[in-house]
């Protein structure tokens, strides 16, 4: 395995990055001052109609940095003192800011967007994937889930996680299948260790719970029980009878057609379930979820998760396909038989789509803790904006149970609970991902 980038904390002190690649000044400065100014009738006029609103796009893009980054406005307008304050920045947001630089000044003095034929530069692009890569990499080894750059599964074998470079890979593949859902939201990513075992993995749950309160006192939870979970799933993904499948397609008790953790593990060749490939990638679900800052997500990286909507309240998202939400108050055979509907229809707005597992959403909310502050699915906040998540990736084949989970601020706890799949409740929905 690669040696993994680590995440820079956010009191570290950063040094000058050393050796970043310089930006060739090709365009000229009144051009380069014009695209920057108040008024940039001219330069943007003077492209092709169908690249304008690209370049409009670039545009903001580097004036959002700049003002996320402290760097004055009037430097954009200079290419000498654009490269000067891109030296200061350390390695990503210095790369970062390069990328934007280069596609902006090959755009207007070509005309046309420069094509993109770098895996690592495309997902920074569209994705913004070094600092999310970055900082899932130190949340997971924070949390001691991965060790030595691996995790132990229920087959007591060591997986590696997938580095930036494979994921880059795998989505710069797959851009034509996957632009939609980009246009869509879905560029949070999540790094799911799916082949531990779900004990181990909700007792390290627990005390990510327990540590994040010690260094945010204000964070109410309740320290004696941070986490209620149904007995049932105590050993429900080990033994010789492992009472949770996954990847179903039916929630009934014999024909639900999913299989154990155990069998996924196991799997020798491809199929469209878990992380691409080969049999070692089966122990890690890489996930791209819609942020929390949906509005924001083109000149910002994706920050935490987007919430669940209550019927009635959600807003639909794209332009190439436009995606109503999936609201709450649906049973969870209705959640199912939309998926399973999608995947067969192109146009579908759901199309790739598929429910989350319980190890999924443990990671979800750490990630949407640690970034926003705020717990996930939080069903009992102050607008009533929030829904519990039905776990449709799940089944508990025995019990004829669906997984539910969510955050319940009365009994300040999370919640692992489960449901019959013809029930519904009007604080309850589905979050979908795209596995990738």
């Amino acid at each position: 395995m690669s040696e993994q980038r680590g995440y820079i904390p956010p009191d570290a002190v950063i040094q000058p990055a050393p050796d970043q690649p310089e930006m060739t000044v090709a365009l000229g400065e009144s051009a380069f001052h014009e695209a920057f100014s108040s008024s940039v009738s001219s330069v943007r006029d003077s492209l092709p109609e169908q690249h304008r609103a690209h370049f409009e796009t670039l545009r903001q893009e580097m004036i959002d940095f700049a003002q996320t980054h402290g760097i004055p406005r009037e430097a954009l307008s200079k290419s000498d003192t654009l490269l000067e304050a891109a030296k200061k920045l350390n390695t990503p947001d210095s790369e970062r800011l390069t990328t934007l630089f280069e596609r902006f000044k090959y755009l207007v003095k070509h005309k046309e967007p420069k094509e993109i034929t770098d895996p690592l530069e495309y997902v920074e692009v569209f994705y913004h994937l070094h600092e999310q890569y970055d900082f899932q990499v130190y949340l997971l080894e924070q949390a001691g889930i991965l060790k030595e750059g691996a995790i132990l599964g229920i087959d007591g074998k060591t997986y590696p996680i997938p580095t930036l470079e494979q994921i880059a890979m795998r989505l710069f593949e797959r851009r034509e299948t996957l632009r939609t859902k980009h246009d869509q939201g879905f560029t949070k990513l999540l790094l799911v260790p799916f082949g531990m075992s779900l004990d181990i993995l909700q007792e390290t749950f627990k005390q990510f719970l327990l540590d994040y309160k010690q260094s945010h006192p204000f964070f109410d939870l309740d320290t004696n029980q941070p986490l209620w979970a149904w007995e049932e799933y105590r050993g429900a993904d080990i033994g010789d009878s492992p009472r949770l499948v996954y990847e179903v397609g039916s929630f009934e008790d014999k024909n639900h057609g999913g299989k154990t953790k155990m069998e996924i593990l196991e799997e020798e060749k491809n199929t469209l379930g878990r992380v691409h490939g080969d049999r070692e990638r089966k122990a890690w679900t890489v996930l791209l979820l819609q942020p929390s800052n949906l509005d924001e997500q083109d000149t910002e990286t994706p920050t935490g998760i987007a919430s669940i909507p209550r019927e009635g309240q959600g807003t639909s998202q794209g332009d190439i396909v436009p995606r109503p939400p999936l609201e709450a108050n649906k049973i969870p055979n209705e959640y199912l038989f939309i998926l399973q509907k999608a995947e067969e229809d192109e146009n579908s707005p759901y199309h790739n789509e598929s429910g989350l597992t319980p190890e999924d959403w443990i990671m979800a909310f750490m990630l949407h803790l640690k970034e926003t502050g705020k717990p996930l699915d939080d069903v009992l906040n102050p607008t009533n904006t929030e829904s519990y998540c039905h776990l449709t990736g799940a089944y508990s084949q025995y019990f004829i149970n669906v997984p539910i989970s969510g955050w319940n601020k009365g009994r300040r706890e999370v919640i692992f609970s489960r449901t019959d799949p013809r029930t519904h409740y009007p604080d309850t929905g589905l979050r979908s991902g795209i596995v990738v």
